[in-house]
């Protein structure tokens, strides 16, 4: 499908492996695109070589269909639509640096993390610190891995928008013979979803990395969608079917994948590894690791049961050992 009419000038932000993903399907639907990368070289790479040497090298780009940015100013203000797909716990230092003017923008997360300090979804993040009313603001989430679109594995995004208008702009430019989308006005929970889903994703692995089987994982992951379902319906209730494939598909894709960077840094830990030589040796983010702190003290309001969750802070940030932990968890589970 390629639009020419009235098009949107779309910007991707950020250099990572979603980020590339992302772009791979937007040059699908759209003449141009625009990209911003922080780091000029990685910039410079891709113009002479065609591919992202750091992420999913095995995509190739056009890139004479790309504007290449490493000025944040410049690249908003030449784009209709912004594409945010980097580590949550950047994305506020990022922004600081620069002075934006966000107005008139569609503004979208693909960020599946929540700022950490002030313990506020991207969604939040835009609207309380920068004044964009969430009728401009979208959500892109899964069950969706950047290393299947990658290979264009069939996957299926949800857009999750305050207005159908937003969602189907939004759509357009991202469905593709490979992509189907799915469209929901659940901006909270689709966020909120996709925070908890990497925390229980932690477990997944760190449970794996103990010597739990397949049985054990079934009981834990049923019981995460359990506990997705009552941190959202105590936090902000709503009419959502939790299992569509925005709440159990993304958490079961990101629990089980090969692919999933919180799964791995669970096993990791499970295995004893540290947590800072777990982020060495991953050379990623894992956005499970700063969101179960953030969940921790977000849910000091609200009081919700969620062992799953405390289970995993508590290894994380209490120093509990993981066997006995989970130990302790598989007596709560049903």
């Amino acid at each position: 499908m390629n639009r020419t009419d009235n098009q949107d000038r779309v910007a991707v932000i950020g250099s990572g492996s979603w980020a590339t993903a992302l772009a791979k399907i937007l040059l699908l639907n759209n003449d141009r695109i625009n990209w911003y990368m922080r780091n000029p070289g990685n910039i410079d790479y891709i113009r002479q070589f065609h591919h992202n040497k750091n992420y999913l090298s095995s995509v190739y780009f056009d890139t004479g269909r790309i504007s290449f940015f490493n000025d944040l100013e410049e690249v908003i203000s030449q784009s209709d639509i912004l594409i945010f797909a980097i580590p949550s716990a950047f994305l506020k230092g990022l922004l600081e640096k620069s002075d934006i003017e966000l107005d008139n923008k569609l503004v979208v997360s693909a960020i599946k993390g929540i700022i950490p300090e002030d313990n506020q979804t991207i969604a939040e993040f835009f609207n309380l610190q920068y004044k964009v009313p969430f009728d401009r603001i979208g959500i892109i989430t899964g069950p969706c891995h950047a290393e299947e679109v990658a290979l264009e594995r069939l996957s299926y995004i949800t857009i999750a928008s305050k207005t159908e208008k937003q969602a189907l702009r939004l759509a357009s430019c991202l469905e593709s013979h490979f992509i189907r989308i799915v469209i929901s006005d659940d901006i909270y929970g689709a966020e909120y979803a996709a925070v908890l889903k990497n925390i229980f994703a932690i477990a997944s692995g760190v449970c794996h990395g103990l010597g739990y089987g397949d049985n054990f994982q079934a009981v834990l992951i049923s019981n995460a969608i359990r506990e997705i379902k009552r941190f959202l319906d105590h936090t902000y209730p709503s009419k959502r079917a939790i299992n569509s494939s925005a709440y159990l598909g993304d958490l079961l894709v990101t629990a089980y994948s090969q692919f999933s960077r919180n799964r791995a840094f669970g096993v990791m830990i499970g295995k004893g590894y540290s947590v800072r030589s777990v982020m060495l040796e991953l050379n990623m983010i894992a956005e499970g690791y700063y969101s179960t702190n953030c969940i921790n003290e977000i849910n000091k309001r609200y009081n919700v049961k969620i062992p799953i969750s405390d289970a995993v802070y508590n290894i994380l940030y209490e120093g509990i050992s993981p066997a006995a932990e989970i130990r302790m968890l598989a007596e709560q589970l049903k």
